[in-house]
């Protein structure tokens, strides 16, 4: 689950040299209330109010919650706005959705390519800008072609601004970018609760102008959160990222500067075969989003008002114990060893899953929601673990790049997640989540130890050291 949040001499840098914010002092150095010792503050509101990196940290963390907040107006509104104000069928709908997801993996890679070489502000503002104006076309679009490439448009800037996002957490957060995760999961979630909150408000409105004004708020969410981003400082790091130099004495450089070169990750099998396993372990989303829905309405007797509790429960359990989650997991072995979890609780959802048809109204809800709940534990444990582990198996030298790789693993899930859940998965009825859930668990157990032995490869001499705490107990 969580960073490598221990303390090297007080300084909370990164080992890829962030932590520092144009100068004005180490963004990672703690401050009193800051979260990072004895007398740290538990609470969510408490540690939204000094963050990790600082007051560029809560700049970002308050762009987010904007960005987000227009995320969910767009997630609520789009498929009906292009239903019912565009007039696409089903089968260019799902054209459309295809193919922005394919435009999703790309935007991770592409955007960890150009933050080696670029400021992550200025990438960061453009992807804003790019979303904001594909947005604004659409509302004086109605040729499907151009449709098809504005919503790619926005998905590759969603994707990349995800990745700009991690890496500036990683570099201003500094060792405790697992107390930063946690708070940005706990922002987004508001956020997106929020959005469809608002655009709930547009829906029962239903007139074509309702639709456009939930998209233009959407637009106006990237710009507000653009100028957010202009407010901060580039953190340390910016540019193309160099390999450390050679240690005293001439001793050659650790397993740290040798994996994949410090240069390309798509020649390190080895972060390859992580990224490739991953993909898997991103499935709780769909399971979530597709799968509970979809078996709910198909094979279950529970009534049809339980399926918007599937979404508010995961999204209450984030915001209240993302943090405490995070605080349970502060290292990179305890990250790796933690991925196992991930198995245990998407197998025990799937498993609920299968017990849930032929059962009356109510068991059949209980159990659904049930495994509503552990598929959240599941997202729980895998949102810190993943970004942990992107972190800690990538070389200081090019970590940009190898954390753009590592995006690949959402994008992928998000397009092909789906298809498989309704393709195979519950084609194959009780038996296809048995085997989903037993699946996962063994390719979880896979990861695990692939991350630990890599993990040793890179630093094999890693001192253990205590965890604070933060906003939780300690592992």
């Amino acid at each position: 689950m969580g960073q490598d949040v221990g303390r090297r001499g007080g300084t909370g840098r990164t080992d890829d040299g962030g932590g520092e914010s144009g100068g004005r002092g180490r963004a990672g150095d703690p401050s009193p209330g800051d979260g990072a010792g004895g007398g740290a503050p538990r609470g969510l509101i408490a540690q939204l109010r000094r963050p990790p990196g600082g007051r560029d940290a809560r700049i970002m963390l308050l762009g987010q919650l904007l960005d987000r907040t227009g995320t969910g107006v767009w997630a609520a509104a789009s498929v009906l706005y292009f239903t019912f104000v565009v007039g696409l069928d089903a089968g260019r709908l799902g054209l459309m959705l295809g193919v922005a997801a394919v435009a999703g993996i790309v935007g991770s890679p592409v955007a960890g390519h150009l933050a080696d070489r670029f400021a992550v502000r200025h990438l960061l503002m453009a992807c804003h800008a790019l979303r904001m104006v594909a947005l604004c076309a659409m509302l004086a679009v109605t040729r499907f072609e151009l449709l098809l490439l504005l919503v790619a448009v926005t998905h590759l800037g969603d994707r990349a601004a995800k990745t700009l996002e991690m890496l500036f957490a990683t570099r201003v957060a500094g060792e405790r970018r697992a107390t930063y995760q946690a708070l940005s999961r706990s922002v987004a979630n508001g956020g997106y609760a929020v959005g469809a909150g608002l655009a709930a408000v547009g829906l029962a409105v239903g007139t074509p102008t309702a639709y456009r004004v939930l998209i233009l708020a959407n637009a106006l969410s990237f710009l507000a959160a653009a100028a957010l981003v202009w407010r901060t400082r580039e953190p340390r790091g910016r540019g193309r990222l160099v390999a450390p130099p050679a240690p005293p004495g001439g001793a050659p450089p650790g397993p740290g500067a040798e994996q994949g070169g410090g240069r390309s990750p798509w020649r390190d099998r080895g972060y390859l075969r992580f990224v490739l396993l991953d993909i898997p372990l991103n499935l709780d989303d769909a399971i979530l989003n597709v799968g509970l829905p979809l078996w709910l309405v198909h094979h279950t007797t529970a009534p049809h008002a339980v399926v918007p509790a599937f979404l508010a429960l995961n999204t209450v359990l984030v915001v209240v114990l993302q943090l405490h989650v995070s605080a349970r997991v502060t290292r990179p072995r305890q990250a790796a060893t933690a991925v196992g979890w991930y198995g245990a609780f998407l197998l025990g959802s799937c498993a609920l899953l299968a017990l849930a048809p032929g059962q009356g109204p109510w068991a059949a809800s209980l159990t659904l929601l049930a495994a509503a709940a552990l598929v959240t534990a599941a997202e729980l444990v895998r949102s810190v673990c993943s970004w942990e582990l992107a972190v800690s198996l990538a070389p200081p030298a090019a970590r940009a790049s190898y954390l753009g790789v590592a995006g690949i693993s959402p994008s992928v899930q998000k397009a092909a997640g789906p298809l498989l859940l309704t393709g195979a998965v519950m084609a194959a009825g009780p038996a296809g989540w048995l085997a989903l859930g037993a699946g996962v668990a063994g390719l979880a157990l896979v990861q695990r130890r692939a991350a630990l032995v890599r993990l040793d490869q890179v630093r094999p001499d890693a001192p253990a050291r205590p965890a604070p705490t933060a906003g939780g107990g300690r592992s």
